[in-house]
């Protein structure tokens, strides 16, 4: 911008960093350190503004944390139940077997283990089934009823 009597002087004092990028960003745009001072200012002024208006009322988003924190803490409940079912099932099924065959081995543990697998694992689908897993029974295969999973949402 060339000096005329419609300008006013102006002064900044940045720091010798700040002034440095300043000029090498003014040189990107083949401006002076000035004109890109005037123009970022004005800038920055265009997109400025002092008042925030939020997208919803404050009431609004506190009702939606408290739902999610609702759903959330059903949804812990329900994971801590599944898993207590889970480890609970699998020591139960170890327990009764040493208390039916005192002195058994842990190479007949595991085997006892993988025998009886398949029906705890049917108890636990039919458990699970409608609920986080869907079987399409035309294939017989089974997918998560989550829609955010990869898998999930058919």
């Amino acid at each position: 911008m060339s000096h005329s009597s419609d300008t006013q002087p102006a002064m900044a004092y940045p720091t010798k960093t700040q002034y440095a990028r300043w000029k090498a960003h003014a040189a990107d745009y083949e401006m002076s350190v000035s004109e890109f001072m005037q123009a970022m200012i004005e800038a920055g002024l265009k997109k400025f503004e002092v008042a925030v208006t939020p997208d919803e009322p404050a009431h609004e988003l506190r009702e939606q944390r408290n739902d999610l924190k609702a759903e959330l803490d059903h949804a812990r409940k329900r994971i801590q139940r599944l898993e207590d079912q889970v480890h609970g099932g699998e020591r139960r099924t170890i327990r009764r077997y040493v208390e039916q065959n005192p002195g058994v081995s842990y190479e007949e543990i595991v085997q006892q283990v993988i025998d009886t697998a398949p029906s705890r694992v049917s108890r636990h689908l039919d458990d699970l089934e409608g609920e986080v897993l869907q079987v399409r029974t035309a294939d017989g295969t089974y997918r998560s009823l989550d829609i955010d999973s990869p898998e999930g949402g058919l």
